[in-house]
């Protein structure tokens, strides 16, 4: 019952002195109050339990113990994070493309394969009674979608409409049908909403629109549309679904209306933060009062993404030369700088990068060799007197930690600047700034008033 050993051997010796030796009320008294202070205590000391204001969601690194996909615990976390940012380029170039999805085939395959499963989740509970899903977090998406029963290579984890009485479909005359990517749906008559969608560069999936209630901590959002997945293809949907969070008209934010305002805001954990999970507030409430904002910007070319005014980079004390057309939000075309949750690594565009790079190698002692996606890695003694990365934007400025910045190979001789360049494949000029450089920090977002606010906070 309790996962705490310690909590757990206090309360069995506890429970030794109640049957073996008489005392007073008063012993009585102060042993039950000792009993439920060890239990609250193993509680609290549950890393995988509710926050202490249940109206939060966690937000769990999906290789920490509180990870539902049970993967094996690191030996480097080094390793962990290249193998994630493996997945960057495709990451990056699936965003630069979110306007010119179509309607595509979803080729079905034989065998088994393995899922990326994204880098953080959060827990919620779909239909009546809810049934528990572990969805990936993602800032950058609309429409929601869990895989269902009977869905083909599908995870061993699904949604069972059959078992959930608020559960419904919707069918094409709907104005929701509307609102989704690769609609398939027939010229005249009724059907059900069906579509197909691409999802992180490599992977496809089809599924319906349907509607059932969402449980969010504390909260039901009813009549929640989000897609049915019926067959997967490719290697990236992850396995029990994803909660959309853009700013779109299907996204989670757009849905719930007046319940959660157009706010919300996440605090996500290090990635060697095996132990603990961040947290995912939705609403006004609760939010930080005194936190510096930036406006955010919308693209018609890319609505769904998360835009802010990118005005300069700082290394050390000096202000990098960055020609303005790098830098600047055009919406027509949908270049400038995006804040997302799934990307890994912060790339810029290769000018602003190169400008980055040629000014942290005058401060760093060489040689710098390329390690994965990383080509300024040093020798680590050479660490402290490595320069501090500020990104300036409007209204703000964001000095990133140490343990933002640097990232050390699992023995500890190297360490690499943790920033990249725009894979050579994207053509979009749009910068990412990535779930790396956001690790405790408090980001929020408010769509209703345009803005994005920035603090350092322990997500721990």
């Amino acid at each position: 019952m309790y996962k705490n050993p310690l909590a757990f051997s206090i309360l069995r010796n506890q429970n030794s002195i109640l049957r073996n030796r008489s005392f007073g009320s008063m012993d009585f008294i102060a042993t039950i109050l000792f009993l439920a202070l060890v239990i609250s205590s193993a509680k609290a000391l549950d890393p995988c339990g509710s926050q202490p204001d249940d109206s939060d969601l966690l937000v769990i690194p999906i290789y920490g113990k509180c990870s539902p996909f049970n993967p094996p615990k690191p030996d480097s976390w080094f390793n962990t994070v290249m193998n994630m940012a493996s997945k960057d380029p495709a990451r990056v170039k699936y965003l630069s493309s979110l306007l010119a999805q179509k309607t595509t085939a979803v080729p079905i395959a034989s065998g088994q394969q393995v899922l990326n499963i994204g880098n953080y989740v959060v827990r919620v509970k779909i239909g009546t009674p809810g049934q528990l899903m572990f969805m990936v977090l993602d800032t950058s998406n609309d429409v929601a979608w869990v895989p269902c029963s009977g869905c083909t290579r599908c995870s061993a984890t699904t949604f069972s409409p059959n078992t959930s009485s608020t559960y419904g479909s919707l069918d094409c005359g709907l104005p929701q049908c509307a609102q989704v990517h690769g609609l398939s749906c027939p010229a005249t008559g009724s059907a059900a909403c069906s579509f197909n969608q691409s999802y992180g560069g490599d992977s496809s999936f089809s599924a319906n629109l349907v509607r059932d209630s969402l449980g969010l901590a504390n909260d039901i959002v009813p009549d929640f549309a989000f897609g049915c997945i019926n067959a997967i293809s490719g290697g990236s949907v992850p396995p029990q679904g994803l909660l959309g969070l853009g700013r779109g008209p299907m996204s989670l934010i757009s849905q719930s209306g007046a319940l959660y305002s157009g706010v919300f805001s996440y605090c996500l954990p290090s990635f060697k933060s095996y132990y603990f999970s961040g947290s995912l507030k939705l609403g006004p409430v609760g939010q930080p009062k005194n936190i510096r904002t930036t406006p955010l910007l919308k693209s018609p070319h890319r609505p769904s993404l998360y835009y802010v005014n990118l005005t300069g980079i700082s290394v050390g004390r000096v202000q990098v030369p960055i020609a303005p057309e790098y830098l600047a939000f055009n919406p027509n075309t949908g270049a400038g700088t995006i804040i997302d949750s799934g990307t890994v690594v912060t790339r810029f565009v290769q000018p602003i990068y190169k400008a980055i790079r040629d000014e942290f190698v005058k401060h760093v002692k060489g040689p710098f060799t390329t390690i994965g996606v990383f080509d300024t890695c040093f020798d680590a003694t050479a660490e402290a007197e490595a320069p501090l990365i500020t990104l300036h934007f409007e209204g703000l400025s964001m000095t990133l930690p140490m343990e933002n910045s640097f990232l050390h190979t699992s023995a500890g001789s190297r360490a690499c600047l943790a920033i990249a360049p725009v894979p050579n494949n994207v053509n979009a000029a749009m910068n990412v700034i990535a779930n790396l450089q956001q690790q405790n920090h408090r980001i929020l977002f408010d769509v209703i008033n345009s803005r994005l606010g920035i603090a350092r906070e322990a997500c721990n």
